[in-house]
């Protein structure tokens, strides 16, 4: 039996290949810093996961090593592979490498890649294609018997460069990740290449569409996901049934339920684009009800590169509270800016500590308040620990 090892097994995209090599045969093992539910799902199905990064956790015998992007040259394991000659690929080598034997479409932009390879993957699957598909999500993966394969591109360090895709969707252009990118021109640049490096590129066309999931922006999405279904010449009827039955993913304006009546909603939203887009969904799908922001920023320095947009983003809000800053090891420079001084430059917000979050919206929730959870770090705890009771509508 073949084994491989994963560096930061936990993360979204990294877990879902650690899943499908799984389902090949291999054995797996994998390291990430704390225990989650994604790891306790793994070692459900057979992987045998260390919490914790030391060089004891490299078995013998190791044949290939995979590590997430964030990963630091330093890390122990990362390191002894490396000695041992071992075949060390980051996550987008890995998948890149994975993509090569199947029809691949790739979906890249700074905002709804999750939304669109979700639709996208839904409707291949109703009309028949079997694919296969590694999407940014919660069990966001599929090992089919088709040629077919639908991926996530992430642009962060230009880990979207590695793919050659067949079809590439582009969603969006703009400000973001600019510890690395620095710039709007180099962001524009990277993508140019990556357009380059693709077959055919999918362009928006706006289609009269209908669907059960609010927002302009997932109008936006299924539009992409349309054009691309139209491109592998399956039958509007098909496109349009899926669209409209499509219910979201998970942490995309996923409803969780009512606590003390107040409807509770995660979203990933981390970008102040996103926010926006998000308030803007949740005015069209409850307008008469009081829209509470609570916000987690992800990581220091995208909230100090874009504070006057995120203090700009929660207009629609009717009341904001932030809570301390998601921070992501080995990716954070000298800090100026922090959540308090967010909470200041908002309107109608207040700062709550972390800890004291759950039992804050526990003493203060309303019949009347939708709620939303943004963010990309481990706000999903509060909402798990609000245990909020499903079916809400």
């Amino acid at each position: 039996m073949k084994k491989i090892h994963f560096i930061g097994i936990g993360g979204i995209g990294i877990s879902n290949i650690a899943f499908i090599y799984l389902k090949k045969g291999w054995q797996v093992f994998g390291s990430d810093l704390e225990e989650s539910a994604i790891t306790k799902a793994l070692k459900k199905q057979g992987a045998k996961i260390f919490i914790g990064h030391r060089i004891s956790n490299l078995k013998s015998r190791i044949s290939n090593l995979i590590y997430s992007v964030a990963v630091p040259k330093n890390n122990p394991e990362l390191q002894e592979a490396q000695k041992r000659k071992i075949k060390c690929q980051t996550y987008a080598q890995a998948l890149a490498e994975f993509s090569k034997d199947y029809f691949t479409i790739a979906v890249a932009g700074m905002h709804g890649k999750t939304t669109t390879s979700s639709m996208i993957a839904n409707i291949l699957i109703k009309a028949g294609f079997d694919p296969s598909f590694v999407i940014g999500k919660k069990d966001g993966w599929r090992l089919g018997k088709s040629r077919y394969l639908i991926i996530e591109a992430d642009e962060y360090k230009d880990s979207f460069l590695n793919y050659y895709p067949d079809i590439a969707v582009i969603t969006n252009i703009e400000a973001e990740h600019l510890d690395y990118f620095k710039n709007l021109e180099n962001i524009k640049k990277s993508f140019r290449q990556f357009a380059s490096q693709s077959k055919k590129v999918i362009k928006d066309k706006k289609h009269n569409l209908k669907l059960q999931i609010p927002g302009k922006h997932n109008l936006y999405n299924a539009c992409l996901a349309f054009e691309t279904a139209k491109a592998l010449a399956i039958k509007d009827s098909i496109i349009k049934k899926v669209l409209f039955g499509y219910k979201g993913s998970w942490r995309r304006f996923d409803i969780r339920g009512r606590y003390n009546k107040a409807i509770i909603i995660d979203d990933y939203a981390h970008h102040p684009t996103e926010i926006q887009a998000t308030l803007q969904a949740a005015r069209e799908k409850y307008p008469k009800k009081q829209i509470i922001a609570v916000f987690q920023p992800h990581q220091y320095q995208r909230l100090n590169l874009l504070f006057s947009s995120f203090a700009k983003s929660f207009s629609q809000a009717d009341q904001v509270i932030i809570t301390d800053v998601y921070s992501v090891a080995g990716r954070e420079e000298k800090i100026k800016k922090n959540s308090r001084d967010l909470a200041k430059a908002i309107k109608n917000a207040q700062y709550v500590k972390f800890d004291k979050l759950a039992g804050f919206i526990k003493r203060t929730s309303q019949a009347n308040q939708v709620i939303l959870m943004l963010g990309a770090g481990d706000i999903i705890k509060i909402s798990d620990e609000l245990n909020p009771i499903k079916n809400p509508q």
